[in-house]
């Protein structure tokens, strides 16, 4: 995560918000009008004829939705300290976020939910997902955990995803879109390795009337096909929670549903019974 944010550092603004503009596809022109500035003075921000303001880089970073994180490097290749405060996850001055992520994924029971970083690094996750790991090589489960790796990595689930081509499809479009978005290196080397995971032989296209790309999995409990949402905090101002996602699956039939909750409801007994000894 320190390797992009490092490298940004050593460029001069104007080299990286030229970048930014360019991958928003924005003229000068463009940015200039949504910034309420002069192209020219714009121009001379990026060639470096001129310093950019504390006030007009957070103008910029804002019209640009660059991320917390790059806008905090922003700021050091300007000359100014850093905007946006970065924590660690267990810090004291974010349990009332863990305590918000917690409830939300244990508030999804029966069906599984998960937290993960901007690299998809596991963070937490609820009591459902777990009976969906059976089988998968320990390794890939040794911390930090990535769940796209998790997903699609032949001694992962993916041996048990009965759309494994639709849904690898899925995940690498969704990469593509957020490097596309952030620029970030180990988003990239994320996806170049799992593009290199073997394919199937034959890609399932995706049904051009679904409104959502199901994942479909296989399991003891027979297949189980699942819709996926995803939830960021809504206004955030410190740079982890900023990166924070909670997947959670949803159910995509009525036989899905209804495996799930009678697996929840036996493993209850199990625990009751256990506890009675």
């Amino acid at each position: 995560m320190q390797t992009t944010t490092t490298h940004s550092r050593m460029r001069n603004v104007g080299d990286q918000l030229r970048d930014w503009r360019q991958r928003r596809r924005l003229s000068q022109l463009d940015l200039a009008g949504l910034a309420d500035i002069s192209p020219r003075h714009l121009s001379f921000v990026e060639t470096g004829r001129s310093v950019p303001s504390r006030a007009m880089l957070l103008r910029l970073s804002d019209r640009l939705e660059v991320p917390l994180r790059e806008r905090n490097a922003l700021f050091v290749a300007a000359g100014y300290a850093p905007v946006y405060s970065e924590r660690r996850i267990d810090d004291p001055s974010l349990e009332e976020a863990r305590k918000a992520i917690d409830l939300v994924l244990r508030g999804h029971e029966p069906y599984p939910a998960l937290a993960v970083d901007r690299h998809w690094n596991l963070q937490a996750a609820n009591r459902a997902l777990a009976p969906l790991l059976e089988g998968v090589a320990a390794e890939l489960l040794a911390p930090p955990v990535n769940v796209l790796r998790l997903s699609l990595h032949p001694d992962g689930v993916a041996p048990r995803i009965a759309n494994l081509g639709q849904w690898r499809s899925h995940l690498l479009h969704r990469l593509d879109q957020q490097v596309q978005a952030t620029g970030d290196a180990t988003l990239q080397a994320l996806r170049e390795e799992l593009a290199g995971y073997p394919a199937p032989d034959h890609e399932e296209a995706a049904d051009p009337g679904a409104v959502v790309v199901p994942l479909r999995l296989r399991t003891p409990i027979g297949e189980l096909s699942f819709l996926s949402t995803t939830t960021v905090f809504g206004t955030p101002v410190e740079v982890t929670l900023s990166e924070l996602a909670i997947e959670s699956f949803f159910p995509a039939d009525a036989a899905t549903g209804e495996r799930l909750r009678a697996t929840a409801a036996a493993m209850a007994g199990d625990a009751t019974a256990e506890s009675g000894r």
